[in-house]
């Protein structure tokens, strides 16, 4: 992997880690602010398509791939809170982040005829294991325990739906050439197409969120599509067999914060864990 690559991949595990961090204190007030959120991402990137590349390969191309990526980002978003309501966050959220690299990278392989060298093969085996770690510790449940969680089963689908959308969106960009900028404001665009029914009749639940929380919808406006459009322009540079991996050391961080800042229990296997998944990713740059 190239450095360029490595500096995207890493600077968007940040900006993912910081924009959970910021919707973690809003995570009850639920789909209205999604919605919010939606609409931020869509006015603050918007004036930037121009100077980024427009639409890329075409308006049809960008059409065709922000529909189908709002409905699996959608789906995505929509799977992980019914996760959240029926398990523990860091059960669910550590899951899904394993997951979907997992998938992602074999999909690539077969679907993309990808084909990394074998110390990249064992950085991306180091990563998902350090992430793997980090989900039984923050679970804090036998391996037993973990099996029979409901949210293990949302974890999986959340984990499957992020392969599902990595690959669809890597065919994006690198295929049909969409700019990521424009590609990520059409995907926001329609998720707030998609949102809609679902608050129908929440007319006042909307407008309270939107009054009570306009400085973590900013910021979730600016930094949640800058951390996937961060990932879109890293997979035009690098494999999406490394690039998925790598990107989950955005789980490291958010534990991380949680041990720092939350005190939450268990610090020294969670700091272990996480010099694990550094050296992977030190493996993948090699």
């Amino acid at each position: 992997m190239t450095t360029t690559a490595l500096a995207l991949v890493l600077s968007a595990a940040v900006a993912h880690a910081a924009w959970n961090i910021v919707a973690h204190g809003v995570s009850h007030v639920g789909l209205p602010f999604l919605w919010w959120g939606a609409l931020s991402s869509t006015v603050v990137w918007i004036g930037l398509v121009p100077v980024t590349g427009g639409t890329g390969g075409g308006w049809l191309h960008l059409l065709v791939a922000a529909a189908v990526s709002g409905v699996l980002h959608t789906f995505y978003m929509v799977v992980l809170q019914r996760g959240y309501a029926r398990g523990q966050v860091s059960t669910v959220y550590a899951t899904a982040r394993a997951t979907g690299p997992v998938v992602t990278c074999l999909l690539a392989v077969l679907l993309f005829q990808e084909r990394p060298g074998v110390l990249a093969v064992v950085g991306v085996l180091v990563v998902i294991g350090g992430v793997a770690i980090i989900a039984l510790v923050d679970a804090n449940q036998s391996v037993g325990a973990l099996l029979r969680d409901p949210a293990i089963l949302y974890g999986l689908l959340t984990g499957l739906s992020i392969a599902a959308y990595s690959l669809w969106d890597a065919h994006a960009v690198q295929e049909w050439k969409v700019s990521p900028v424009a590609f990520m404001v059409g995907c926001t665009a329609a998720e707030l197409v998609l949102y809609a029914p679902a608050l129908r009749g929440r007319g006042e639940q909307l407008r309270a969120a939107g009054r009570q929380h306009v400085g973590r919808i900013v910021a979730f406006g600016v930094l949640s599509p800058l951390a996937y459009i961060l990932v879109l322009l890293a997979v035009q540079r690098a494999p999406l067999s490394l690039v998925a991996p790598l990107r989950e050391i955005s789980v490291v961080l958010v534990s991380l914060y949680g041990v720092a800042v939350l005190r939450e229990a268990r610090p020294v296997a969670k700091v272990v864990a996480s010099v694990v998944v550094v050296a992977g990713i030190a493996l993948l740059a090699s």
